[in-house]
């Protein structure tokens, strides 16, 4: 590993302070990606600031703005504060399949965010929950929506000494359900293949959809949303067939690559299935 320099500010003026100083700083939410980058030489660093001992990013709290997470508030947390909060189901399921126990104990939902992978589990159900990226600079603050926060495989929009603060989700209306399901090829710890968030909302009264979102994973250099396969679903009445034209749909908004873990057409196919898992889970949730 690559020598540098560590500190672990305990506020968040200071954290902003040290980041904006010359050189390669890197900020540090949990540490599960970084400290392997830097062993590995994929990243370098002159100086890690941790960002662990600053109060307002690990605050989660959900008020009448919605769902706030702090960017250095563990998966672990993410997960114990949305299982309890069934308008958040998606959201808890993914925080809950980020590594191992271990990691997801350490790792925080904010740096799965700024890692930018593109099979990233916590991305799709932030995505369709809306998330909103609020972020801090010593120059001021940015509101940033999170489908336009990344830049490409392990990329954001983040500015040199500008961090993440905290992710902001809208409270989902009533009669709204999400999920998320993604296929490894095996049970142990594993990156996903392919990944797939959904949510809708439904009129009681006609069964018919009034909001969509279908958010996609490891099937482009980003993750991407299905607008073509929302647009669809919202104002039709959800059923099997309309299940399935709209898992059609979502293929179409996969660009995938085929490398060891899967071929292209595979991960096409895997999108279209985990569309339709999730929605059928969405549905028997409204039930």
């Amino acid at each position: 590993m690559p020598n540098f320099d560590y500190e672990a500010p305990t506020s968040l003026s200071s954290a902003l302070e040290l980041l904006g100083q010359p050189g390669e700083n890197r900020p540090l939410a949990g540490g599960t990606d970084v400290i392997d980058q830097l062993k590995s030489n994929r990243r370098n660093a002159d100086l890690v600031v941790d960002l662990k001992r600053i109060p307002e990013l690990l605050n989660i709290e959900s008020n009448g703005s919605g769902l706030h997470i702090g960017s250095a508030v563990s998966c672990t947390e993410v997960h114990n504060f949305t299982a309890g909060n069934g308008g958040f189901a998606a959201l808890a399921e993914a925080s809950e399949l980020v590594g191992s126990v271990h990691i997801q104990n350490r790792a925080s939902v904010g740096g799965n965010v700024c890692n930018a992978a593109p099979s990233a589990d916590t991305i799709p159900s932030l995505l369709i929950h809306e998330a909103v990226a609020h972020t801090a600079s010593a120059s001021g603050e940015r509101e940033i929506p999170l489908i336009d926060f990344f830049a490409g495989p392990g990329q954001t929009v983040l500015e040199k000494g500008e961090i993440l603060k905290e992710l902001v989700l809208p409270t989902p209306s009533a009669n709204t359900a999400s999920a998320y399901l993604r296929f490894i090829p095996r049970n142990e710890m594993d990156i996903a293949v392919a990944g797939v968030g959904s949510l809708i909302e439904v009129d009681p009264s006609t069964n018919v959809v009034t909001k969509a979102r279908i958010a996609l994973a490891s099937v482009a250099p980003t993750p991407v949303r299905a607008y073509a396969a929302e647009e669809f679903l919202e104002g039709t009445k959800i059923d099997a067939d309309a299940i399935e034209k709209t898992a059609d749909l979502a293929v179409g908004s996969a660009v995938p690559i085929t490398d060891v873990r899967g071929s292209a057409e595979y991960r096409k196919e895997l999108i279209r299935v985990l569309t339709k898992r999730t929605l059928t889970i969405c549905l028997e949730r409204l039930a």
